[in-house]
């Protein structure tokens, strides 16, 4: 037999689904926050970029020879000096000639952002990524860039980014643990039912019960009840028919074999053909207690899944029953009778097990009725009815209400039979909706009726 696939566990699922979705918010946030403290330290560093684009700016003299440059050397120094960036500066006048500094690239216009008070926009210096500003300088007519490398933006950026996500991460690594606990104990009472119902013995039908069942496991344990119920329930069928079957086959098949070894110790043909013969009355009476045990089985209503039903009519179907069981009334001189309704009777029904149930109350009557008797036959139409009626035995009222019980028999009644015609009666009436019912016959006082009511089609 091959292996079932390895199912995903609940709890596996359900931490997926509830963690994944906190990661992928950290992804996305780490992402948003590292945008952020990059732009954020570029704006503080582009207002201390345009301070010291100021202060070269002040520098600035007119004399003869026209625009320069008068800073000192140690002014120099102190301004463009950093431990951390290096720092280039360009003074030009608006038609581009340089006045003093080192050649830095002006703004192209698709990488510019003009913004109070000058014009910022990336370039690179010998080979190194660098942040410009472009600051005109309206009083001497003249434009200063300055340009610096990003090691302390960047910096900057990396502890923004570090202050914001690092608290983030141990919130998600905390709410990831709370949720990893309220998940294995909101589970629990399922691990604790999984653990209850397989430690159960096979044999142990009761319902389970479980402790602190939530309301959503709930209907679960519900379910497993009712279904252990119905287990139960038709195991018990099962069992109650196996022993009756073993009950009612074992005094035939004792009898049988009896008569065998009776004939079988016969030396003479004549008598061992007579013994012979007396079996095969028991083993017609031993062939309808099966019949009829496999019929009993067959009709029970909790074993049956579905009846088909269809329309058929209950005139014609008794009509065809009574008819049948005319020649073996007529060598009990018994006087059978019908009597219809006048007109159709539809009922919906399963034909086949409706044709039994009748066969098995003509079949009581015939079989309980005195030689020289009367049955009748009688079909209603409101209610869709068939009446029964005999002369046999009044039944007392005391066992009125037994005689639709498996395997019981009038005492003293003489006839014989398994006591399933009946039971076997009331079961296929269930079947279809109906009602089986003993009175009185109260035409003459003596004799019983039995009544088989249907639903009308």
């Amino acid at each position: 037999m091959a292996e079932s696939p390895r199912r995903p566990l609940l709890r596996t699922q359900l931490l997926a689904w509830l963690l994944a979705p906190l990661f992928l918010l950290l992804t996305a946030d780490t992402f948003i926050s590292y945008w952020v403290a990059l732009d954020f330290s570029r704006r503080a560093h582009d207002r201390t970029l345009v301070g010291v684009a100021r202060e070269v700016g002040l520098h600035l003299r007119r004399g003869d020879g026209g625009l320069l440059l008068d800073m000192p050397p140690e002014a120099r120094r102190v301004l463009l000096t950093d431990p951390e960036d290096r720092l280039f500066f360009e003074v030009t006048e608006p038609d581009g000639r340089r006045i003093d500094g080192e050649a830095v690239m002006p703004p192209s216009g698709d990488a510019a952002v003009r913004r109070r008070p000058g014009v910022f926009y990336d370039g690179m210096m010998h080979g190194d990524p660098v942040r410009i500003v472009e600051l005109r300088i309206e009083s001497d007519n003249a434009v200063v860039r300055v340009a610096e490398t990003l090691n302390k933006r960047n910096e900057l950026a990396r502890e923004i980014l570090l202050s914001v996500v690092l608290p983030q991460l141990l919130l998600i690594l905390i709410a990831g643990l709370v949720v990893w606990i309220g998940v294995v104990r909101g589970l629990a009472p399922l691990q604790r039912l999984q653990t209850a119902v397989a430690r159960r013995s096979v044999r142990d039908r009761s319902p389970v019960t479980v402790d602190s069942v939530p309301g959503e496991v709930g209907p679960l344990l519900d379910s497993i009840n009712g279904l252990l119920a119905r287990l139960d329930h038709v195991l018990t069928l099962q069992s109650r028919f196996v022993s009756d079957a073993a009950h009612q086959l074992k005094t035939p098949v004792a009898a049988l074999k009896t008569q065998f070894e009776v004939a079988l110790r016969e030396t003479d043909p004549q008598r061992m053909r007579e013994a012979l013969e007396g079996i095969y009355p028991r083993l017609e009476r031993m062939q309808r207690l099966v019949s009829q045990l496999l019929s009993l089985a067959r009709n029970e209503p909790d074993a049956v899944s579905a009846v088909t039903l269809a329309p058929l009519d209950l005139n014609a179907l008794a009509l065809d029953i009574a008819t049948a069981w005319v020649p073996e009334a007529l060598r009990r001189q018994i006087d059978l009778g019908f009597e219809d309704a006048g007109r159709p009777v539809t009922v919906s029904g399963d034909a086949a097990r409706l044709r039994e149930l009748l066969d098995n109350l003509l079949d009581n009557a015939v079989r309980y009725s005195r030689d020289g008797g009367r049955i009748t036959v009688r079909v209603s139409a409101e209610p869709p009815r068939v009446d029964v009626s005999d002369d046999g035995p009044h039944i007392p009222p005391e066992e009125q209400a037994r005689v639709f019980e498996r395997f019981h028999r009038l005492l003293g009644s003489g006839a014989e039979g398994s006591g399933l015609g009946l039971a076997i009666a009331r079961e296929i009436a269930e079947l279809h909706g109906g009602e089986i019912t003993l009175r009185e016959d109260s035409s003459d006082g003596i004799g019983n009726t039995f009544s088989l009511v249907l639903p009308p089609a």
